[in-house]
């Protein structure tokens, strides 16, 4: 492991410094000097993330880790504040809405620039929206509520509902909700994005990557917010999916910050000198989803049963530290929507042979395949105490860690024999409303996205979307809708409800600025931040 971190280490140090050439910049991003022309070398913060940075670079379409970049690169109307409950503008200076909750208004910020050149304005709104609405792919289904968008002057654009819903918090997704230039999209083919350009309004612009390893951010030097107080220049967010080799970049200063430690390393962490660590709140939680279309789990009892099985206080404490909580239905708590109580599966291995007898399984006899993302080691540890119960039930549990990409690849097999039996993910939201979960993960698909049960329901389906329709004027009455439809998704057992977690981050002393966000789960906002 030792080789490994001084391949790596010794790799990125390369790496910044040729970046750091080819912008004409002195070398170094760990303090201020001089460069060749008596300027002050450049300020490279470093995130070591423990998987692909990013999937696909279309704004539109992109739903799964590029959040950790888009949102230093793209900019929303609004951001969502989820620690105080605050609306925060950015491109837009205000909004309102009409008194039948049909019509929001937004007024927008002036003198903003995309990274093309181009002066931000309403059209690049309605162009942006309606081109992710258009593709339908990714989180556009957050935009279902809008009938029409209508430009009223360069600065002032209306969103047409069909129903009442909570625009503010859509438009202040972290995703789907990325305004780009309507200049880009108009003058470039369709998978001028996806190709790895890109046309935001951010405070930093792309200036390499290499797709599924690295991302390096160059601050764009017209944005709007200007840059006077301390900033970093360069932004490095690199997959390093081995935690030795990220908690070692983090202790030797070479890092600026990660994440998904494993807890005993925090723990030790705790007294070393120059770093930092962050306990936060998240409205992160792990699923595991049974393959749905596949025998045995095509039983309700048998999925049931392996809910019981699941040892969910072992995995709390060994797996995350105890920086987590057991899930009750998929909404995590204090997000609202979490229904404290609802029914929860428990760890009760006789409830769970008794199932099994009468599922047909009295000696269980069965084998299955467990995917998880290589590099998470509390999805590993969780996966490991599984097993070992499974087993007890003599059920062979094949643990699989895999690159995202390949766990990704795999689910998405047309034949649901080929699949895996449980795939294991966290998910967050992509805005702050319980839909966020139940649509993407449990609603009938036609075509294989996030619903990794591939299970369907009629009733779930109707009581949410009634749910996300009142959601906009009875909150209330949708949490009631959403509760109801909770009750049938834990009895129908399509995925166990490990937990919900904290996040812990672990930083360089000297890396300042820094705010975690729930809704924006991973993400560094590098503007903010700054070296100390």
């Amino acid at each position: 492991m030792k080789l490994i971190f001084r391949k790596k280490s010794i790799f990125l140090t390369l790496i910044l410094i040729m970046l750091v050439a080819l912008s004409g910049w002195g070398c170094g991003g760990t303090g201020t000097g001089q460069n060749n022309d008596g300027g002050e070398q450049p300020q490279i913060a470093f995130y070591a993330f423990n998987s692909e940075p990013i999937l696909d670079w279309d704004p539109s379409v992109m739903y799964s880790n590029g959040i950790v970049v888009l949102n230093n690169v793209y900019e929303t109307l609004l951001r969502y504040d989820a620690i105080n409950n605050e609306i925060i503008p950015v491109l837009a200076s205000g909004y309102s809405k009409s008194e039948d909750d049909l019509t929001w208004t937004f007024k927008l910020r002036e003198g903003v620039k995309f990274h093309d050149g181009t002066d931000f304005t309403a059209d690049d709104v309605k162009a942006s929206i309606d081109r992710t609405i258009a593709l339908g792919k990714g989180a556009a289904f957050i935009w279902y509520p809008v009938e029409e968008i209508v430009v009223k002057d360069d600065y002032t654009v209306d969103f047409l509902l069909k129903y009442p819903a909570p625009l503010d918090l859509i438009a202040s997704s972290g995703y789907a909700a990325f305004i780009m230039s309507e200049e880009a999209i108009e003058s470039n083919p369709d998978d001028w994005f996806s190709l790895g350009n890109e046309a935001g309004s951010g405070p930093y612009k792309l200036e390499s990557y290499k797709m599924g390893e690295e991302v390096v951010l160059a601050r764009f030097e017209e944005y709007w917010n200007g840059w006077e107080g301390k900033h970093f220049d360069m932004a490095v967010i690199k997959k390093i999916p081995e935690t030795a080799s990220r908690r070692q970049l983090v202790e030797k200063g070479e890092a600026d910050i990660t994440m998904e430690l494993p807890y005993e390393d925090i723990e030790a962490l705790k007294d070393s000198p120059g770093v930092s660590i962050l306990a936060e709140p998240s409205f992160q939680n792990l699923l595991s989803f049974f393959n749905t279309e596949k025998a045995p789990l095509d039983n309700k009892l048998v999925r049931q049963a392996l809910s019981y099985a699941f040892p969910y206080d072992d995995v709390v404490e060994y797996a995350m530290g105890g920086y987590a909580t057991q899930g009750k239905g998929p909404i995590p708590a204090g997000h609202w929507g979490h229904g404290k109580d609802l029914f929860q599966y428990e760890h009760d291995m006789e409830k769970a042979k008794e199932l099994l007898n009468r599922a047909g399984y009295p000696e269980g006899g069965f084998e299955l395949l467990f995917t998880y993302m290589a590099g998470d080691e509390a999805e590993k540890k969780s996966a490991e105490l599984f097993k070992a119960e499974l087993a007890k039930l003599n059920i062979d549990l094949e643990i699989r860690g895999m690159p995202w990409e390949s766990q990704w690849e795999l689910s998405k097999n047309p034949d649901p024999q080929k699949r895996q039996d449980i795939l294991t993910m966290y998910w967050w939201p992509d805005y702050a409303s319980p839909y966020s979960w139940f649509y993407s993960l449990y609603h009938s698909e036609e075509e294989i996205l996030f619903n990794m049960a591939y299970w369907e329901n009629a009733e779930f389906d109707r009581l949410i979307d009634q749910g996300n329709e009142k959601s906009g004027i009875d909150r209330q009455e949708a949490e009631n809708l959403y509760i109801q439809a909770q009750e049938i998704l834990i009895d129908e057992a399509p995925s166990i409800f490990a937990y919900d977690k904290r996040y812990v981050w672990v930083t360089n002393s000297s890396f300042k600025g820094f705010k975690n966000n729930p809704i924006y789960p991973n993400v560094v906002f590098f503007y903010d931040t700054y070296r100390e």
